[in-house]
């Protein structure tokens, strides 16, 4: 690569060659620039040609001194000043033009000490005796570039204020180009003026303090030819305003901001400032899309329409929801909702997806028939649920969706436990006794990995995260014990639940060791079972060595749920994703497999589930959703075998009640959601074949774009470009981006600040794993 900082230094240099046999070497290169346009890039010059001196103002310093001192500094009489040997003196002359020079009589007194060096030395200038200006020196095929200049005013002092960034550009790139007003402005603007543009909406202030009178009259005139807009005359605020009506050569910056509208944190309230177009009922997001005013407007609206569906049938409020949906979802596509401010529309595609799911009754045939139907897709409005109060934060927020989930979620969870229950009277729990239970098995070189309150969605949730390709996962539906509490459920699903039975007189739900009767509260006697099995107790962070068995705790959604109640929504996928990075990190210590176990699962209803009453005189001990009976004692509630010791029975909320007030959050009962959980079996696999059907063919970069050809399979792949090819924190690439159908794809870099700077050019799968990398350099080699 040649820049034209290169061609420049070579051909003054060349001004001084010669022809030994009839001439001498020439004393000096006179440089004379009568209008001082190379002047800026000078001092860039004399760092590659340290033999340059300039004519002006004493300053020995920088080879610069009056016309008497530059021919001392040529006889070498100056002390401390020496300039290279081996290349011919350069004086740059500005303000000096080769007809001053040749006018010796009439030539100024200061000027004269210089004016019999053109006889001794070269000059260097065009082929016709013209000094060189930019222009020609762009223009010429004769000892200058053949590069296409535009010659008009405007792009003759544009290519003046960019000189100093032009001097770095590829001659080879530039050839075939127009160089326009418009390029030499946009380059002098640091080449990308779309994001200049937004930074300035962003803020106008910083942006022109951060400029140079040079950079600002660019960025305007940029402005002015590309999208007919002053900034200096019409203001951020009419800027804004474009930006949001997104019309020609805007649409473009539109689309820019949407792909990082984090890096311009102000634009939106600059828009707010604006006066926007009064849209009528049937404004969509293509036409008013651009504006925070309509979507809040569309906010408003369905926050209404979500708080009229209390009390409306669910049938109804389940088609509402549709209907609703079908208006609203293209918000979520829209730069508000990435921004956060279109929660109500974010929740409504779950709440769409939970009014699909709720439409079709469970509450029909055996247990058999019910747990088919729920894992078959019935666990998907427990899940949506969730995902429907995760994104919400203020008060008015969660109200609208509560009063959603209560009006289709209610009445659909509420029915197919009733219809549960009824069919488990009739005939027995699909999780029987522990008489009827085998322990869990457990090999040599396994963990076992208990996770309080995992309950079957987010079983689900967990599955998904370690389905990358490289683990082999098997699921494995398991009733809970009843009741469904963690002082039952746990030691039932451990490898040592045939060491373990309920003593008579238990109140508490909590069984104790078979050979000595000590109660396993607590947990010190459950750990002393499984280490008289040969397994070791792993705590909080050890992963052991591989060997052997263990047994280990980890991830208690239950305990959150209990804390926050309806929140846990907020919380779930962080404390999956910790469990997901355990899991690995046991089997990444050598164990050949992880079995994630659970007790039970747990009814969540924000608002609060229906209360039961259940005197607190007949009960022993009292729950959320079970109660132990004093002896004697009669309810119109359900009675169920107790797990450890069928003889001992307790009461069952009917439905989805609790038998205390307010709660959102509670388990212990009978239904699906707490009593049908999942065990996961993860181990290490054979890596997918997909993930090596794709590779990079080809990497290019056009400024701070990088562009990709990919061969092969190109499903679910995206690009990336990081600073650690493993780490997808170290991305410096606005977004990810999926790559196309034609195996191309495209990226770009925000930060011009690493230009020039190693990175890695990473594809990657749908669950992050890498694919192929190759290393490159922001900009190009």
């Amino acid at each position: 690569m040649a820049i034209i900082l290169d061609h420049l230094t070579k051909s003054i240099r060349e001004a001084a060659v010669f022809n030994p046999d009839v001439q001498i070497a020439p004393a000096c290169i006179l440089w004379p620039d009568r209008d001082r346009q190379w002047e800026p890039v000078i001092a860039r010059l004399q760092a590659e040609l340290p033999e340059l001196c300039v004519l002006g103002d004493y300053a020995p310093d920088k080879l610069t001194g009056p016309a008497i001192w530059l021919r001392c500094v040529l006889a070498g009489t100056i002390e401390g000043v020496v300039l290279p040997e081996g290349h011919t003196p350069i004086l740059y002359l500005p303000g000096i033009s080769r007809q001053d020079l040749r006018a010796v009589e009439s030539c100024p007194d200061p000027l004269k000490p210089l004016a019999e060096l053109q006889y001794r030395g070269v000059i260097w200038s065009q082929i016709n005796a013209k000094d060189w200006t930019l222009l020609a020196y762009l223009r010429s095929d004769q000892g200058g570039l053949a590069l296409d200049a535009a010659q008009d005013r405007d792009a003759k002092n544009a290519m003046l204020l960019a000189l100093d960034r032009l001097i770095d550009e590829d001659v080879e790139l530039l050839k075939g180009k127009r160089l326009d007003k418009d390029y030499f402005n946009t380059l002098l603007t640091g080449g990308d003026p779309v994001r200049d543009l937004l930074l300035w909406l962003d803020d106008s202030e910083a942006f022109r303090k951060g400029r140079t009178d040079n950079e600002w009259t660019a960025f305007v005139e940029v402005c002015k030819s590309q999208l007919a807009f002053d900034p200096e005359n019409e203001g951020e605020l009419s800027g804004a305003a474009k930006l949001a009506e997104r019309q020609g050569p805007w649409q473009a910056v539109w689309g820019r901001f949407c792909e990082a509208p984090v890096r311009y944190v102000c634009i939106p309230a600059q828009i707010r400032k604006c006066t926007s177009p009064a849209f009528d009922l049937f404004a969509d997001e293509i036409l008013a899309g651009g504006w925070p005013q309509w979507n809040e407007e569309q906010e408003r609206s369905l926050f209404h329409d979500l708080k009229a569906l209390d009390k409306v049938p669910a049938h109804n409020a389940r088609q509402k929801i549709q209907e609703l949906e079908k208006k609203h979802a293209a918000r979520r596509g829209l730069v508000w909702s990435e921004l956060g401010e279109s929660p109500l529309a974010m929740a409504l595609g779950h709440l769409s997806v939970m009014a699909s799911v709720t439409g079709k009754s469970i509450a029909a045939g055996n247990v058999e028939d019910m747990e088919q139907a729920y894992r078959n897709g019935g666990w998907k409005a427990d899940d949506a649920l969730l995902k429907a109060l995760s994104g919400l934060d203020k008060p008015e927020e969660q109200e609208a969706v509560t009063t959603a989930i209560r009006a289709i979620y209610h009445p659909w969870a509420d029915e197919a436990a009733r219809h549960l229950q009824s069919v488990v009277s009739e005939a027995t729990y699909p999780g029987g006794t522990h008489s009827s239970n085998k322990p869990l098995s457990c090999a040599e070189g396994e963990c076992v990995l208990f996770v309080d309150g995992l309950r079957y969605d987010t079983a689900k949730r967990l599955q998904d995260l370690l389905t990358d390709g490289r683990l082999e996962i098997s699921e494995h539906a398991v009733w809970a014990a009843l009741p469904s509490v963690t002082a039952t459920g746990k030691p039932a699903i451990s490898p040592v639940s045939d060491k373990i039975h309920g003593l008579d007189d238990n109140t508490d739900f909590e069984p104790s060791v078979a050979e000595t009767g000590q109660s396993l509260k607590g947990g010190y006697h459950f750990k002393k079972l499984l280490k008289a099995e040969g397994f070791e107790i792993l705590e909080h962070g050890d992963c052991g060595d591989g060997q052997g068995k263990a047994w280990c705790a980890f991830g208690d959604i239950d305990h959150e749920g209990h804390d926050r109640g309806w929140k846990l929504a907020r919380h779930v996928d962080h404390i999956i994703g910790e469990v997901r990075d355990r899991v690995t990190s046991l089997l990444d210590t050598g164990w050949k497999a992880v079995h994630v176990v659970t007790d039970h699962g747990w009814l969540l209803l924000p608002g609060g589930l229906p209360k039961s009453d259940l005197s607190s005189s007949l009960t022993a001990s009292k729950w959320g959703r079970c109660a132990s009976l004093k002896p004697g004692a009669t309810v119109e509630e359900g009675l169920y075998p107790w797990y450890w010791n069928p003889g001992l029975h307790f009461s069952l909320a009917d439905g989805i009640n609790c038998f205390k007030n307010g709660v959102e959050y509670t388990h212990g009962g009978l239904s699906l959601q707490e009593c049908l959980t999942l065990r996961l079996s993860v181990s290490r696999g054979t890596p997918a074949d997909s993930l090596f059907s794709a590779g990079l063919s080809e990497v290019s970069w056009r400024g701070l774009r990088c562009s990709v050809k990919v061969e092969g399979s190109v499903s679910g792949l995206s690009l990336d470009v990081r600073t650690q090819a493993g780490n997808a924190a170290s991305s410096v690439a606005v977004s990810a981006k999926p790559v196309k159908e034609d195996g191309t794809c495209s990226v770009i870099i925000e930060d011009d600040d690493l230009d020039g700077r190693s990175v890695t050019v990473v594809l990657v799968d749908e669950n992050g794993a890498l694919v192929a990398q190759v290393d490159t350099r922001v900009g190009g080699e």
